[in-house]
């Protein structure tokens, strides 16, 4: 299990760096995705660095991801994660940075001798009181 935590950690300390081609070498080829930003399922292709490269350029510095709160569960050759993420970032132009909790639920299999994300989902949980809104505010404690 310390290797899944080694990639998942490492994977999360290297957007800090803007480093995307090192980011992708934690995914396979072909992965599904389920990340906040629209639509509901983004194509996952660990050979193209173009959407994460131009979700990185809406930032004034690369964002920093903290993971937390990171249980691995382990059957041969595949692996599920799940954690409670924490992204800071100061989007492009503006004067504050915001910082925003959310759920992480990582699908991975060893391949080639390398554990790889092959499924992650991303998610924000919203108010049942009618008004859809995220719940943007909410933090491991709560």
């Amino acid at each position: 299990m310390d290797e899944i935590r080694q990639a998942i950690e490492g994977k999360a300390a290297l957007l800090q760096q803007g480093d995307v081609k090192a980011i992708l070498s934690y995914y396979a080829p072909s992965f599904v995705e389920y990340s906040l930003a629209p639509p509901l399922r983004q194509p996952g292709d660990g050979r193209d660095p173009a959407p994460l490269e131009a979700w990185l350029a809406n930032f004034e510095m690369p964002p920093r991801r903290e993971v937390t709160r990171l249980e691995i569960t382990t059957d041969g050759d595949v692996a599920f994660a799940t954690s409670l993420d924490r992204l800071s970032a100061v989007p492009r132009g503006s004067a504050e940075g915001f910082s925003l909790w959310f759920r992480v639920t990582l699908g991975l299999r060893r391949i080639g001798g390398r554990w790889l994300v092959t499924h992650e989902h991303e998610s924000v949980p919203f108010e049942m009181d009618g008004s859809m809104r995220a719940s943007t505010g909410l933090t491991p404690t709560d």
